[in-house]
Formats: C-alpha cells, structure tokens, sequence
C-alpha cells in the first residue's frame, strides 16, 4: 500500500508540470536548435518526456528509459515493452558500447515450427496471433541500461509513462487512421473490450487512456525487472499465451537477459561510424555499404543523379545478398564480420560493378521476392549537455506486432519470430531472406535491420541517427550519412531529401514520390534496373553537432515525430 502511496506522490508532483499538448510545430526552425540537449523521437510527447528529464538534470541515458517507456504508451504501433531491440551509445569521455535487448526464441521452439507436413511454411502462423511471439527484451534492455549508465533515480523515469497511461493522451491523424484499419485485425485475435478498439471511428484529438498499462508499469517501477518477467505481469502475458495455444513459458521470462556487446566500428571518408553488430545485420551491412562507397565521388555524381543511384543500387545488391548468408545470432553461428568488413573482401565484391549496366540479383545469388519490409519499428536519438549520446531502435515487428494484446497488462505482444529462416532460402512476410545463420533455435535471437548509429569526427561526437523501415533502414541511415558527410547538408535537410532502395530481392528499386524525373527513370531503365514507386522509405530521427557546438536536431517529415532541444 505504501508503495501504491509513493506512486501516486510521484504522479501528483508530475503532473503540475506535464504537457500533452502535440499542437507543437515540430518542424520549425525555432525548435531544431538547441545549446545544451536535444531528443528526437516519432512522438512529440515522447520527445517532450526525454527533454524535461534532461532539464531536470538527467543525463542521455536517463532520457532514453523515459523516452521509450512513453512511446510505450503513445505511440504502440511500436513502441513498447512487448518487444526489443537495439542501443548504441557514447559517453562524454569518447567511451561507446552497445546494448542487445533483441526478443529470443522460447525454449520450446525448433526450426520447423511453421511447416507443414510437406515441409511448405503455414501462412500467417509466424505473423500473427499467439505462436508468432519471441520472449521480449524492452524491459529487462531499459533497466540494465539505467544500472550502467542512468544517474536519476528509475522512479523518476517511469512516472511520466505511468502518467500519460493512467490520465490518457490525445491520438493524432495517423494513430487514428491505423487503429481504425487495424480494427478487424484487433477484433480477431482480442476481446472487444481493449482500449484500442472503439464502437466509432477514431479521430484526431479523441483521448485514450491505458489503465492496465498503467499498472504494469507501476509494477516495474516497485520491483524493475521483477514487475514484468515474474508476479501479476508475467500471470497475464502468460495467460494469454496459452488462451493462444503460444509456446512461451515463465521459464523463457527467468531466462532471458540482454547482452552488452561491442559495436561494430568503421571509418567512412576519416569519419568514424559506431553501429551495431550481429544480431543485428544493419552495422555490417552499413560499414559494408560506406567502405563500399568510398570508391565513388558520390559530390560529383550529384545528389540523387542516375550515376549516383546506379552505384549506390549496385553495393546495396551485394550487401544484401551478404546478409541473407551470412548474418545471424553470433551466441549460435560464427558471423564472419571481420571478413565482410575486409577491405580486399569488399574491393573483390564490387569488382563486378559496372557504370552502364546493371547486376542481375540472380547472379549474385538464387532468389525471387515480391514484396519489401514492413515500416513499423521506431528510433529515438538523444544528446546532453556533457556530450553523452545514444541512439535506440526498438520494434513490435509489424504494426501492433502480432495483433495479440494483453488485456490485464495493458500491451501488445512481438511477432519477431517471422524474423527468423522459417525455412532457409524462403521469404520472410517482408521478402528478405535467410540462410543456415538464421534458422529458429531455442534462445536464439533472430536477425534484424535495426542500425542505430553514431558518427564522429576529429574524435568528437558528431552525429546520432537511426531509422525505422525493416529492410529499408539501412539504405536509410546510408543515404543520410552520405548527405551529411558527401553532400554536405544540415540535418534536417539530409532527412528531407528523396530516397530510393535497393534489397537484392526483390530485384527493383524502390524509389519515393518526386525523387526522380521521368528523364532520370528512363535512363535507369536504359541501364536494365526495374522501378516501383513508394510513398514514404524510412523515418529517421537524428542529431546533428554543428561546427559552432549547437545540436541540429531531425525530425523526419515523412512520420509525425518531433525533434525538440533546450
């Protein structure tokens, strides 16, 4: 009870001074600077979060437990604690590191979990409903994060989430567009009691309130780790499960631990880039990408030029016919990274690359996809005062995950494991593929394309940056990194510029609305590539150091987040 007491204490001195106002102007220039800390997220309230917990003395790390417990709340399309991911970090003294909070395998598990008979994959079994859940990472990531690097008291963090659950927050235009489409798919896996299903079509500004988040939170915040992974919040995940006929167990939730581990470093035209390694593919596959890249003049093709899209398409081909050999679970399979990341390794790789024609993926490796990766994860960056810095991506997989939610908790459950080789050599829903490296085993964790990031110059921190858009964000955070360094653009204007991609499979780029003139698709046709237009490649949230010592920060025009400083 007294417990309870000191909850609501911490509530009632929060809400003198909390705001979930989203009227903000996120994209004017009044806001994108600031002297001495700034926080991008995909939602203004979160972002608002992570800067009063600077203000009030917090540092990056803080922020970001705080950061992603609300986006566990207003933004749970992907935001969560039914999920995992990733963080890359760098201290003020130069120190970097990162954090694998990526869902496992349960232990029940095994490679042809989602075949038939005849060894054909079951649709739908790995991406949606209870059997497609791994066992989620959030939660025990956040809290490990805050005992090696946090300096405010845990309590502190979580009380804006539980406050924002507890007296609700206003929905705009996009979550309502999604929770009206997602209706049906909520209603086939749920009760119609869940807070995210209505009896009228949603709107902009209408509030929702989460009171069984609310609790769970509550609960984490009393006895951390032991307020999720055992007691009431593991009863009802559990409950769940097995209502599903899933497989996870209590002994999957004692089991599982977020690893530190060292991130993958690289330098790109005497620029140092810190991202993440295996489980995660997006550090490689970058570093492979930018030492790729320093073959070409990327300024003098000329941003978004025929030249310069050829080029970029032909090292993205390579790079992720790589991935699907060779990436996975380093806990399970030797990752070659050192060979992938080999000079004389990449020079003979894209030794094959011509100016006036295109590779055929065929050639490369077998394969035929249809489809690319879903958009729904999300990223935050954070910078301080004193310089500390981190880059997070996180992710329920697809949107809302696998659609399943847990009613006395208040969350959305991971459908990770279709981020496994269901079968090696098959598609994935979102058409990448995967190999020997990749397949389901007990306590694996499972490949990703998450790449928070941070770059460095003369040694100084530079800049933070990531992405969500499944197998796009890599491309993503390439072609930003690329603006900023080759083509010399401010932060905000590098996440504006158009986009294209390239996966090796399917074997067309993707390019977005008015990125290229009819002269320019011509001209990439003549070269034998394959288009198909996309609305929107990635969202990325970053910070950029400018060389007067402000913090330039990014919000992507292309989602509804924020970048907001002070």
């Amino acid at each position: 009870m007294r417990s309870t007491s000191i909850i609501f204490i911490f509530m009632f001195l929060y809400s003198c001074t909390a705001n979930t106002d989203r009227s903000t102007n996120i994209n004017s220039e009044n806001l994108n600077l600031a002297q001495h800390g700034m926080v991008s997220s995909a939602d203004s309230l979160a972002s608002q979060v992570g800067v009063d917990i600077l203000k009030k003395g917090g540092n990056a790390f803080d922020a970001a437990v705080a950061v992603h417990f609300a986006l566990a709340v207003v933004y749970p399309m992907a935001g969560n604690i039914g999920g995992g991911g990733f963080a890359v970090y760098r201290t003020k003294g130069g120190e970097t590191g990162s954090l694998d909070f990526r869902e496992k395998a349960p232990l029940a598990a095994n490679r042809n979990m989602y075949l038939d008979t005849a060894m054909q994959a079951i649709d739908g079994l790995s991406t949606k409903g209870h059997l497609s859940v791994g066992v989620p990472g959030s939660v025990d990531g956040m809290i490990r994060l805050h005992e090696k690097l946090g300096s405010m008291p845990f309590a502190d963090l979580m009380v804006p989430a539980i406050f924002l659950a507890r007296e609700g927050f206003p929905l705009n235009n996009r979550e309502a567009e999604y929770l009206n489409l997602y209706r049906e798919k909520f209603l086939e896996l749920n009760d119609s009691t869940i807070p995210f299903i209505n009896h009228t079509p949603w709107q902009a500004g209408d509030t929702i309130k989460i009171p069984a988040l609310a609790g769970t939170l509550g609960r984490i915040l009393q006895y951390g780790r032991n307020g999720f992974y055992s007691g009431p919040t593991a009863h009802y995940m559990l409950e769940e499960i097995k209502k599903g006929l899933g497989i996870m167990a209590q002994e999957d939730l004692d089991m599982y631990k977020s690893k530190w581990r060292d991130p993958v470093e690289g330098t790109y035209r005497g620029h140092k880039i810190i991202s993440m390694p295996p489980p995660s593919s997006g550090g490689v596959a970058l570093l492979q990408l930018l030492k790729g890249s320093e073959a070409y003049d990327f300024k003098a093709m000329g941003h978004n030029s025929v030249a310069a899209i050829h080029t970029m398409t032909e090292l993205e081909r390579r790079v992720y016919a790589d991935r699907a050999t060779f990436l996975g679970d380093p806990d399970f399979y030797p990752v070659p990274v050192e060979k992938l990341l080999d000079a004389a390794y990449i020079s003979e790789r894209n030794s094959t690359i011509l100016p006036d024609r295109k590779t055929n993926s065929q050639d490369i490796k077998e394969g035929h996809v249809d489809i690319i990766e879903s958009t729904e994860t999300t990223h935050f960056s954070i910078v301080d005062k004193e310089g500390n810095a981190i880059a997070v991506t996180t992710t329920l997989n697809s949107l809302y995950g696998s659609k399943v939610f847990v009613e006395k908790g208040g969350f959305f459950l991971n459908n990770e494991m279709d981020d496994f080789s269901i079968k090696p050599g098959l598609p994935n829903q979102f058409g990448l593929i995967g190999g020997e490296a990749n397949a389901i085993e007990p306590e694996k964790r499972m490949l990703s394309s998450m790449s928070p990031t941070i770059v460095e110059k003369d040694g100084e921190l530079l800049m933070v940056l990531g992405s969500p858009g499944g197998s796009t964000i890599i491309t993503t955070v390439y072609q930003v990194i690329l603006n900023v360094i080759d083509y010399e653009m401010g932060m905000q204007a590098a996440l504006d510029a158009k986009r294209t991609h390239h996966q090796w499979q399917p074997d067309k780029i993707f390019y977005e609305t008015d990125c290229l003139d009819s002269l320019s698709i011509e001209s990439l046709k003549n070269l034998g590539h394959v288009l198909e237009i996309e609305s929107k490649l990635g969202r990325v949230h970053a910070i950029l150091v400018r060389e007067d010592g402000m913090l330039e920060g990014g919000a992507d025009l292309r989602g509804d987040g924020a970048a907001i400083g002070y």
